[in-house]
């Protein structure tokens, strides 16, 4: 008879999970990323999947026959959030939002929990703090603290327990690091505890309904501190980013099985806690009356909608036999691929010259639309040339020196025009087939055709 196994490693950053330990994963090839996993035995039928409709255990069934019934929201009263989120809570689902320490996690969950007690059964479990420094922060934030319960407890058999016994609609863990469970005999934290109480919990929010919040902690290198499958258990991965130099924090959605990924709701941190910027577009739009070279507006697609936000360009002669390529919010490798293209296609060398790149207020942008935003900046300080202030711009740019259009272009030129800008040099592709009022549109198909648009 084989030997069970009691143990196993898994990769940390994969999920991979390997009979013995070796230095480099076979499935992401890092180095170093395997952590021991003790296996707990488990329950006969812990695996379920009650509460879900038509979804029966161990049957097989016609994918046409199973039963459909639309999955009830519930708002969490910050409009930002339900957006991010793709419309609101879903019964039974699990949430994952992590951030860097002080980003304002907890805060942002206390608030919306002290606002959902008014309307269901809601429970705070707290592993980090005590309930005395919760209930001060609540009143430090006057927030209503009559209905919602709170838990200081670290075990997770304790709170699967009293969870079962009190039944809330809505659960927080803070934070998923610290819990544990009995019978693994590893510290708070580890792979085996981290992975194992957030199976423990996920079972308990999809059999019992309930919909369950967890708190997790990030990494030095800002990924989710634990094991990369405890991504794969959850069904929503929400990340809260923040800036030592702002009071705005962006929530950003990275896996939603409920809504789109990507999106991006802003919040602002003041005296009374988080509150959320309905016009995110202003706050980064925040220009003085004498625009310098190298700055321009550019129109960058968030999840569901358009987001107007600055980028700036300093060109600067280096003394440095490598010159510098420096960018924030943007990536390192696309920057060094356009000024290739800028030299190739667009006549204009830069290979003597330090090139920074800053995307203002903190905002990190995914997407290749920002490319004629990014030369035209570097031309404009190049030259030391100042843009329009009026002027907008989007548009990807391909190796031959051509403008590709980008999705969702309409609706960027709208959300242009309705913030007070008059021109736009946008892609031949993006051009509407009806006029917007007030708004000059320049078509162009290759770079030279920009840079000759451009004054």
């Amino acid at each position: 008879m084989a030997k069970k196994r009691t143990s196993a490693y898994v990769c940390n950053d994969c999920g991979a999970d390997f009979g013995k330990w070796q230095g480099q994963c076979s499935e992401c090839s890092a180095w170093n990323t395997l952590s021991e996993v003790r296996l707990g035995v488990t329950r006969p039928g812990a695996a379920g999947r009650a509460g879900f409709a038509g979804a029966v255990d161990g049957q097989v069934a016609k994918l046409a026959d199973i039963a459909l019934q639309e999955q009830a929201r519930i708002p969490t009263g910050f409009g930002e959030l339900d957006l991010v989120l793709g419309g609101g809570l879903v019964e039974g689902s699990c949430v994952l939002v992590g951030g860097e320490p002080g980003a304002g996690k907890s805060t942002l969950l206390l608030q919306t929990l002290c606002g959902l007690a008014d309307r269901v059964d809601a429970l705070y479990v707290t592993g980090e703090e005590s309930p005395r420094q919760i209930a001060m922060r609540a009143r430090r934030l006057g927030l209503p603290v009559d209905k919602l319960d709170i838990m200081a407890e670290t075990s997770t058999e304790t709170i699967c327990a009293t969870a079962q016994a009190r039944a809330p609609k809505v659960m927080v863990v803070d934070s998923i690091q610290v819990l544990h469970c009995d019978d693994i005999s590893s510290a708070p934290g580890s792979v085996s505890q981290v992975r194992e109480s957030a199976a423990q919990l996920i079972r308990f929010a999809k059999q019992s309904g309930t919909i369950l919040l967890l708190v997790g902690h990030v990494t030095k290198e800002g990924s989710l501190a634990g094991p990369k499958v405890l991504e794969h258990m959850i069904d929503c991965s929400l990340m809260l980013e923040s800036s030592h130099d702002s009071r705005f924090r962006t929530l950003r959605s990275h896996k939603n099985r409920f809504g789109a990924i990507n999106e991006m709701g802003v919040f602002a941190m003041t005296d009374q806690g988080l509150r959320e910027v309905l016009n995110p577009s202003a706050i980064f739009l925040q220009r003085g009356e004498e625009v310098a070279s190298g700055s321009v507006v550019m129109v960058v697609w968030e999840g569901t909608r358009p987001l107007l936000v600055e980028l700036q360009a300093l060109v600067d002669e280096s003394n440095l036999g490598n010159p510098r390529r420096v960018t924030l919010g943007l990536d390192h490798n696309r920057l060094a691929m356009l000024l290739a293209v800028l030299h190739r296609h667009g006549g204009l060398m830069v290979g003597d010259q330090d090139v920074f790149v800053n995307v203002v207020g903190g905002v990190k942008v995914l997407e290749p639309s920002a490319d004629l935003a990014v030369l035209l900046a570097v031309v404009s300080s190049f030259r030391d040339r100042p843009l329009p202030q009026n002027l907008v711009t989007f548009g990807e740019i391909g190796l031959a020196g051509e403008i590709r259009p980008v999705p969702s272009g309409q609706e960027r030129l709208r959300e242009a025009a309705k913030h007070g800008f008059t021109r736009a040099i946008v892609p031949a592709g993006n051009v509407p087939r009806q006029a917007i009022e007030g708004m000059e549109i320049v078509p162009v198909r290759k770079l030279s055709e920009a840079l000759e648009a451009l004054y």
